[in-house]
């Protein structure tokens, strides 16, 4: 932009609306990552990298798709894995087929530990989000995150399909 140009300042609903996003974005996960806490001992993230893992057919991903599911830098899910890993609940090791590659993969122990989970986060989920909106507003919440999504990150796994969405919240 040039430093001539007017900014394209906000209308009045544009800010209304941006007010309304940027508080869901500061307080929703800080009230998921909270319930997750008291009621499994794990932080959101952990339980994204968790949940990321179970949703896919054998329970393993290349560590840089899994950080693109999660949210998270490589360095940061790294750190994450490495905490589950002590847990027993990850495992990694070399990609079979591409050595350049760290995969990691979910253990029993850790399928248990978001099987256990997952119902505490769900009802969160539900009672934060869902339980809130009619179902028109559902499908017009998916059409807007997706769209804002994709002006951030077009190649994010939520837009690709990596992994499918199911149950898990």
């Amino acid at each position: 932009m040039d430093v001539t140009e007017e900014p394209r300042w906000l209308d009045d609903e544009e800010n209304d609306a941006w007010i309304a996003l940027e508080s869901v974005l500061m307080r929703l996960p800080s009230a998921l990552d909270a319930q997750l806490q008291r009621d499994s001992g794990i932080s959101h993230f952990e339980y994204q990298v968790l949940s990321g893992l179970s949703m896919v057919d054998d329970r393993t991903l290349r560590m840089s798709d899994l950080a693109a599911f999660a949210g998270g830098s490589l360095s940061r899910l790294s750190q994450v894995v490495g905490r589950l890993e002590k847990r027993g609940w990850v495992g990694r090791c070399p990609d079979p087929s591409d050595g350049r590659f760290t995969i990691a993969t979910l253990t029993e122990e850790g399928w248990d530990v978001v099987v256990a989970a997952a119902p505490g986060h769900v009802e969160a989920v539900r009672r934060y989000v869902f339980d809130n909106l009619t179902r028109a507003q559902v499908r017009q919440l998916s059409t807007v995150g997706r769209r804002i999504v994709h002006a951030v990150d077009p190649q994010h796994p939520a837009l690709v399909g990596l992994p499918k969405a199911n149950t898990w919240a």
